[in-house]
């Protein structure tokens, strides 16, 4: 069963574009949320996400796994596929 993942972006932001790569490149099928100045989309992710209010931030099944460098680091450490179902 495939994961749920949310993405919360800015359209021009080269860590959201990244990270969306990386999800493309694995065949994920994700909802973006692109909240370029929306600040209540920025404060409810903010809530969401524990605080932080930085992009991307990226949950995969309801769990917060952070951002860019954090989507990454759980593919090379081989934890991201077990969180998507893969």
């Amino acid at each position: 069963m495939a994961a749920n993942v949310e993405i919360y972006t800015w359209r021009a932001c080269p860590f959201c574009i990244r990270a969306k790569g990386l999800l493309d490149r694995k065949g994920v099928t994700y909802t973006e949320y692109a909240i370029d100045g929306d600040g209540a989309a920025r404060d409810a992710m903010a809530a969401k996400s524990g605080g932080s209010r930085s992009v991307p931030q990226i949950f995969i099944d309801g769990q917060h796994v952070g951002g860019c460098d954090d989507i990454h680091a759980l593919e090379r450490s081989g934890q991201l596929d077990p969180l998507l179902g893969a």
